[in-house]
Formats: C-alpha cells, structure tokens, sequence
C-alpha cells in the first residue's frame, strides 16, 4: 500500500495570510464591524469560513458574513491582487516526497476553485492524487477531509502522514489516526502544534520527508 502525505495549503504550501488579512477588513468594513488585528486573525485560518467568523463575531450574521469574504476574495482576484506565495522550500519538498515513492494529497479550508486556482498558479497541480476541500467536508479539527483523501488515494491510516500549520490540522490528523506533522513557519507556533498533539515539528520543508518516513517506520 503506497505511502501519502496529506498537506493543508493556507499557512503550510503558501504565505496567503496577509491576503486573507485584507479580504477580511474588507468584509468586516461592509458589515461596519471593526476587523480584528492580523496576529488574532492569523489564528483562525484554517478553519472552514463559518467556522473562523464564529470565533471572530460570536454574535455575527456568520453566513452573510462569509458569503461576503468570498465575493471580497473573488473580487480581489480578479484585480490580481491575491498574493499566495509559496513557502520557501515547498516545491523542493514535493519533488523529494514524490521521488521517495509518496502521493500527495491536499487537505484544506478553501474552496475547490480557491484551491486548484492557487495549485494551478504555481504549476503543482500534477503533484497531487487528491484534494479535499470546505465545499464537502466539516471544518477542521474533524478528521472528515484526511479520512476521504485517505480512501481517495488508497492508502491507509498507518500509511499516512497530514502536515499542516495549525492546531486544527493536528487534530485532524490525529482524528484520522494518522501521522501529525507540524509545519512551523506556518500561523501556529511550535507549542500550539505540539499541544494540539504533533507527532513531530519541522522547522523547515526539507525536514517534512524525513520526519514522515521516521513516523512510516515506526507503525512497524
């Protein structure tokens, strides 16, 4: 049964935080709310839209707030305005996976057209067997998007590595039964992965391979 390493996008593949920053102060601004700073909204990406306006405006109109996001978000796209560079090291990382014998797979809070517009942009598409996204699946923490990547690929709990840069993605991982692995240059620091149960923390992308070959090995 082949090997497969499951990656979040936002935080983990790409640098799209500052982005979202602005799609969201423009959404709160159309809802005459004031957006909180950038280190507050940092920590709720990841989560499926409803999920992070639930923790940003408790009290919030939290459909209408996301249906404004993704009108803000698809505008600014438009503009060609979005910026989701990827992380230094990332195309290094699944080059090396994918000579290793590993599929891969992305596990993700965007939309299916977020998602492979942002794979497309950067030309990875290719690396990838599957993609679960927020359009069929529950937010993170729940394991939901892992498990179907997992049966999507035909691999295996014990087979499988999710990597990510939140607290939610360890959950989910760790929901699935699968391998935890913390990426740190992401928008969790290294304590909240490790407390959100991490098997292990990179502190780099070319750490990533090692670090899921070692996890691999000692499923026996």
């Amino acid at each position: 049964m082949s090997k497969l390493a499951i990656f979040d996008c936002d935080g983990t593949l790409v640098d799209s935080g500052g982005t979202i920053h602005r799609a969201l102060r423009s959404t709160f601004d159309a809802h005459g709310l004031e957006c909180p700073p950038r280190m507050v909204t940092n920590k709720v990406i990841g989560l499926s839209l409803d999920e992070a306006f639930a923790t940003l405006v408790p009290d919030g109109d939290h459909a209408a707030l996301s249906q404004t996001y993704k009108d803000a978000f698809f505008a600014m796209r438009s503009r060609g305005v979005v910026e989701e560079p990827l992380f230094d090291g990332i195309v290094e990382a699944l080059d090396a996976f994918r000579d290793g014998g590993w599929q891969l797979g992305v596990a993700t809070g965007k939309s299916l057209r977020g998602l492979t517009h942002c794979l497309a942009a950067h030309r990875i598409t290719e690396h990838f067997v599957t993609l679960q996204t927020a359009d069929n699946h529950p937010s993170k923490p729940h394991p939901s998007m892992v498990l179907a990547a997992i049966a999507e690929a035909g691999s295996s709990a014990d087979r499988t590595v999710f990597i990510g840069d939140t607290a939610w993605d360890m959950g989910s991982a760790r929901g699935a039964a699968c391998g935890a692995i913390g990426a740190s240059w992401g928008y969790h620091d290294e304590t909240e992965l490790r407390d959100a149960g991490a098997h292990s923390v990179a502190l780099d992308p070319a750490e990533l391979v090692a670090l899921s070959e070692r996890w691999i090995g000692e499923q026996g």
